[in-house]
């Protein structure tokens, strides 16, 4: 399953796949403030990227929510690995859209700082942080366009989605977002 749109010169495309195989210049990590890898996209990408993303890790030291860090891609095929926690999922009373955005948006930065021209997302905290996919695609997709409108730097932004039922939601409210701009 693939979807493409442009957004302010940025190619920004949904698709169906495994993160850890993507061929962007960075990949985002949904880590645990640890950074010491976990479950889910996490485990997956230490797993696969092997021990010198941990190393870095453990220099690092840490990552406090909605903040975003840089390591190498280890054995990935991207070359950078941007490590961003998100928020567990609390109901919503307690800053977890703020928390999300800034995940997203920090790890946007992160990428621009280091001159990264393309970057994949997972859909962040929707998994093993239990926040409900259909609010976290809004916040993810909004922040996404939110930065690509002000910045024109990104050539591919990429949405890699584990499984074809997430596809469907972030396509949805991405064709609603779009529409309503």
């Amino acid at each position: 399953m693939y979807y493409e749109a442009q957004i302010n010169n940025t190619k920004f495309v949904l698709k169906v796949g495994d993160i850890t195989e993507v061929d962007t210049e960075a990949i985002v990590n949904a880590a645990n403030p640890t950074l010491l890898g976990g479950g889910g996209v996490d485990g997956a990408i230490h797993r696969k990227g092997g021990p010198k993303i941990l190393e870095e890790c453990k220099k690092i030291g840490g990552c406090e929510p909605g903040n975003a860090v840089i390591t190498t891609g280890g054995n990935l095929k991207a070359k950078y690995v941007i490590h961003t926690v998100g928020p567990i999922w609390r109901g919503g009373r307690f800053n977890e859209e703020e928390i999300l955005k800034n995940a997203y948006q920090n790890s946007l930065k992160i990428a621009k700082s280091h001159n990264i021209r393309t970057v994949s997302f997972p859909s962040i905290s929707t998994g093993a942080y239990g926040y409900p996919i259909e609010l976290a695609s809004k916040v993810a997709l909004k922040s996404i366009i939110d930065f690509l409108k002000k910045e024109k730097f990104f050539d591919e932004i990429r949405m890699v989605l584990f499984k074809e039922p997430d596809f469907a939601i972030y396509k949805s409210k991405l064709e609603e977002l779009l529409t309503a701009s």
